[in-house]
Formats: structure tokens, C-alpha cells, sequence
């Protein structure tokens, strides 16, 4: 029944609506940005490269100061603001291109500003799901709006490519402020019910404050490390997969897309099955299940070096997808609940902190793949994914019957 109260709420609807307008924008843009960087404004490797780093930016430097934002005033007021940045560097984007005014430098500029929607939707969605629904509809609300950002994230990429091949380059720019747009409005459709009004203090406090909470808490704290080692081995693996696939594993380009694809496809499977497998499994158990499907995913790749098949390498990212989204939902539902109302948003921040670990897995990859070789890699990767399992399978947190009360 609370599955269908979730599917029937508008304020949900709207927020995975929105959610799904929002990433695909973003999505088009972190296609479509380096294809322009390199094809219309003339520049590298390096340019490409900084672009990148530009649309990653966000998430680093902003986190924090969202969130305390987030647990200040209006979470909806927060994410329209944001929504209204993207929207505009998108349109001036657009705009400098077609005045053929466009250079990398601005073009870097801009999309590190609109950025700062991608860092909003991060770090204060999961805080305004709890005052959009019941407790007992958490997972699946974290399952609809997760399933609206993978659809984004396989449809977006392809749509911003395939528009590139038949149109001029910046001009894909447009549709995304469109896109962008129209999260805005629906955005601003979600009401989010009044807060009580709470003391302000020094912004510094309150974000140890929260820091202090994700390290002390006993569910949250192996929640939180295990993201950092899942992220860095992750991205460990991610270094060094093309030219292993290409070089090994004897596939040509299109093959490597593909495969690169089904993680896409295992990322939609997963967000369909997250609140049949809460439903199905002990709590603790279906937190459990994103760990141990990234090990076995390592361990299918990691079988390639001897049984070199496009097929494990399909099956791995497939699992790499399906696994890591279950893993989000119920997480997520995870620290709605136990975390008192007036601090979602600092702890939420703290979680996207996490992937700061992204980076340094793809330089520790880098690094060993061009020293010791791209086998030694994936085999590092998947003691990586080993001790992930092992840190969620020692922790308080498997033991979790069901899903803990509201705090």
C-alpha cells in the first residue's frame, strides 16, 4: 500500500519529475561540454580535462555550505535557486555561442556555475523526501526518484551525443536549458510543509556539528567509509578499463561503449528493484546487498585476465549498476530516519563528501596501471571491493532488522 500512496503523491511525483529534467540537462552538458571544448573552441587534452574538472567542482566546494543552507531555510527555495543558476549559464552558454563569443575559459566558468544545481539536487533531495512523505514510504520514494536519475543518466549522454552528429555543437546547450527550464517549474510546484523556526548559530559549528554526528553514530559512521572505499576502487577500475578492454580483452570502440552502457541499464534495473528488495529482505540485509554486488562485479572483471569475454565484462558493470543504486536508496532511507529533522541537510553533505574519493582512486589507478601494469590494478580494485564488504559485514548496520524509527 505505501508503494502506491508514493506512486498517487503529487509532491513526489513532481520532485522525481523534476529530478529527472534536472539530470538529464546535466547530463547533456557533461557530453556534450569536451565535444565542444575540442571540436568548436579549439581546445586539448588539457582544456577537455579542466572542463571536467569544472563539472565535478560543485560538489566538492559547495556540499557543505548546501547543506547548511538546506538546514537553515526552505530546502524547496534552495534547489529552485540553484536550478535558476543552471538554467541561466545553460542559456548563456547558448547565447556566447551563437554571438560566436564563446571561448574554454568561459565555457569552464559557466559550467562550473551551473554545477551548482547538480550539488543542490545531491544534498537536498534526500533531505526533503522525509517532510514529503510518511516514514513507512521512505524507500520507495528514494526508489522513484533514484530511477528518474538513472534514466537520466543513460538517456542523457546519448541524447547530447547523438544531437551533436546533426546540429552545431553549442547549440545542444539549448535543449539543456530547456530541460533545466522546466525542473524549475515543477520545482517550484513542490511545496514543502513549514519547519519550525530554530537559533542560528556560527555557521562553523554547525557544520561540525553535523560532521560530528555522521562520525559518532554507529549506523552512519561504516555507512560513510564504506562509500569512500567503494567510490576510490571504484574509479581505480574505471582508469584503467578502456585500454584494458581495448589492449586485453581485444573489443573495438563501439564494443567498449556498450559495455560502458550496460551500467546504465544495470542502474535502471536496480532503482526498479530497490523497494521490492526492502520489502523482501531484513533491512540491514538489503543495505548490504550494494557492497557485495560490487565485490562479485570486481571479481567477474578480475576473472577477464584469465577468461578474457566481453560478456564478464558486461556482466560486471551490469552488477556494478544494479548493486551500488539499491545501495543508495536504502542508505539514504537509512540516514532520513535516524537523523534528527533539523540536520538532514549537513549529513546529507557529509555523504556526498564521500566521492571526493573518486579522484583519488582514478590517480591511484593511473598510477599503478602505467607502473605495474593494468592486471595488478583491477586486482588492487578488487581487494578494494573486498574490504568495503568486509567494513558493512563487521558493522552494527546488517543487523538492522527493519527500518529503524523516525527520529
Amino acid at each position: 500500500m505505501d508503494r502506491l500512496n508514493v506512486r498517487l503523491a503529487p509532491r513526489v511525483k513532481r520532485l522525481a519529475w523534476a529530478n529527472f529534467a534536472a539530470q538529464s540537462a546535466e547530463q547533456i552538458a557533461v557530453a556534450v561540454a569536451p565535444m565542444v571544448t575540442v571540436l568548436s573552441l579549439g581546445g586539448g587534452v588539457g582544456e577537455a580535462g579542466l572542463i571536467q574538472t569544472a563539472q565535478t567542482l560543485p560538489l566538492l566546494l559547495f556540499a557543505i555550505p548546501i547543506g547548511l543552507l538546506a538546514d537553515r531555510m526552505s530546502r524547496q527555495r534552495v534547489m529552485v535557486c540553484a536550478e535558476a543558476l543552471r538554467v541561466t549559464s545553460f542559456l548563456a552558454i547558448f547565447a556566447l555561442a551563437q554571438l560566436h563569443l564563446l571561448t574554454w575559459p568561459i565555457l569552464a566558468c559557466l559550467i562550473l556555475l551551473g554545477g551548482c544545481g547538480t550539488a543542490a539536487y545531491s544534498v537536498v533531495a534526500p533531505s526533503l523526501v522525509p517532510a514529503l512523505v510518511p516514514h513507512n514510504s521512505l524507500a520507495a520514494a528514494n526508489s522513484r526518484i533514484e530511477l528518474a536519475r538513472t534514466c537520466a543518466f543513460a538517456l542523457g549522454p546519448t541524447l547530447g551525443g547523438v544531437l551533436v552528429g546533426y546540429t552545431e555543437h553549442a547549440c545542444v546547450f539549448g535543449l539543456a536549458a530547456l530541460l533545466s527550464a522546466g525542473a524549475l517549474l515543477l520545482l517550484s510546484r513542490v511545496h514543502e510543509p513549514a519547519r519550525p523556526i530554530r537559533a542560528h548559530r556560527h555557521p562553523i559549528e554547525e557544520i561540525r556539528e553535523g560532521a560530528r554526528f555522521v562520525f559518532k553514530h554507529p549506523l552512519l559512521r561504516p555507512i560513510f567509509v564504506t562509500q569512500v572505499v567503494f567510490n576510490a576502487s571504484f574509479f581505480m577500475l574505471l582508469a584503467v578499463f578502456v585500454p584494458y578492454a581495448i589492449s586485453w580483452l581485444g573489443l573495438d570502440a563501439s564494443t567498449v561503449g556498450v559495455i560502458l552502457g550496460i551500467y546504465g541499464v544495470g542502474m535502471i534495473f536496480g532503482a526498479l528493484l530497490a523497494s521490492r528488495v526492502v520489502w523482501l529482505l531484513p533491512f540491514g540485509r538489503a543495505v548490504a546487498v550494494g557492497p557485495f554486488s560490487g565485490l562479485i562485479a570486481a571479481l567477474v572483471m578480475t576473472a577477464t585476465i584469465v577468461m578474457p569475454s566481453p560478456y564478464f565484462a558486461g556482466l560486471s558493470f551490469f552488477l556494478f549498476g544494479a548493486g551500488p543504486i539499491i545501495w543508495v536508496v536504502t542508505t539514504a532511507t537509512l540516514r532520513q530516519t535516524v537523523t534528527p529533522k533539523d540536520m538532514l541537510g549537513r549529513v546529507s553533505a557529509m555523504n556526498i563528501l564521500a566521492q571526493g574519493a573518486r579522484p583519488i582512486g582514478a590517480a591511484l589507478g593511473a598510477f599503478t596501471g602505467a607502473f605495474y601494469g593494468m592486471h595488478v590494478c583491477l586486482v588492487l580494485a578488487t581487494v578494494g571491493f573486498a574490504i568495503q564488504a568486509g567494513l558493512i559485514v563487521v558493522s552494527p548496520v546488517v543487523h538492522l532488522v527493519h527500518q529503524p524509527e523516525m527520529t
